[in-house]
C-alpha cells in the first residue's frame, strides 16, 4: 500500500516503508497529535517521536519488541502527555532539546543540541535546534542513503507555514530564519516533512511560499 501520511484519531497507523527504516504514523489525543514510531529494519530497534497522548494506543503500536528510546520534539504538554506511562512500560531512554527539557516533567536522559545525532539501530538521525515556537524545539532529519531525506519537524513546520508564535514578531522571524537556514537551505525539494499535527508535506511544496509567509507574519 502507498503511504499517504493521512491519519485520524482512532484510526489505523500509516506505515512508510523505506529501505533501512520503517516509519509508522498515528494520530492521538484531543489535539490530533502525530506520533511516529521508527524501526530499524536491520536490528528491529525502535524509537518513538512524541509520546503525545493515549498511552495504550502508542504501546499497541510499539508492540512486544518495545522501544529503546523516545524523543520529545518540544516542551508543550500535548507532545508529552503519555510520556511517563510509555517510559514506565518500556524503560526507554528519553531525549529532548537541551533548552526545552526543563519544561518537560518527565526526566530527560539525553539532552540534544543542534547537530547532535540520535540513533535507532543502524540508522542515524541528525537533530536541528529551531527557536521560536519554543526555546528548544528539535527537528530530526533522516538522510536516507537510498533516497531523499525525511524530517520530523514537531510544531515548527507544517503544510502552509511555520509553527505558532502567538503574534510575537521576533519569535516568528527567528523561527522562519531557523527553518529557512537549517532545513530549506540544506535539504532538497524531495525532502518529506512529518509534522506534529496534520498531514505530511515536502520542502518542495512549501519552498515557493517562504516569502509569502514572511510578508504575512505568521
Amino acid at each position: 500500500m502507498t503511504y499517504s501520511g493521512a491519519v485520524k484519531v482512532g484510526g489505523p497507523a500509516d506505515v512508510h516503508e523505506l529501505a533501512d527504516l520503517m516509519i509508522s504514523k498515528v494520530a492521538v489525543g484531543e489535539m490530533n497529535n502525530n506520533a511516529y514510531l521508527l524501526r530499524c529494519r536491520a536490528t528491529g530497534e525502535q524509537l518513538l517521536i512524541d509520546a503525545a497522548a493515549e498511552a495504550d494506543t502508542l504501546l499497541h503500536l510499539i508492540g512486544d519488541d518495545g522501544i529503546a528510546s523516545v524523543l520529545t520534539t518540544h516542551r508543550h504538554g500535548d507532545h508529552w502527555g503519555a510520556l511517563q506511562a510509555v517510559v514506565e512500560a518500556t524503560g526507554a531512554r528519553t531525549y529532548a532539546g537541551e533548552h526545552d527539557a526543563e519544561g518537560i516533567p518527565v526526566p530527560t536522559d539525553v539532552l540534544v543540541a543542534d547537530g547532535d545525532t540520535v540513533t535507532v539501530g543502524r540508522v542515524t538521525l541528525t537533530a536541528r535546534h529551531l527557536v521560536g515556537h519554543t526555546p528548544g524545539s528539535i527537528a530530526l532529519i533522516y538522510d536516507d542513503p537510498h533516497g531523499h531525506p525525511h524530517v520530523f519537524t514537531g510544531d515548527c513546520l507544517f503544510p502552509g507555514g511555520v509553527g505558532n508564535t502567538w503574534g510575537d514578531p521576533k519569535a516568528f522571524a527567528r523561527l522562519l530564519d531557523d527553518v529557512e537556514e537549517k532545513l530549506f537551505a540544506r535539504l532538497p525539494d524531495e525532502t518529506w516533512v512529518y509534522p506534529g499535527h496534520g498531514n505530511d508535506t515536502s520542502l518542495g511544496a512549501e519552498r515557493p511560499h517562504l516569502a509569502e509567509w514572511r510578508e504575512r507574519g505568521w
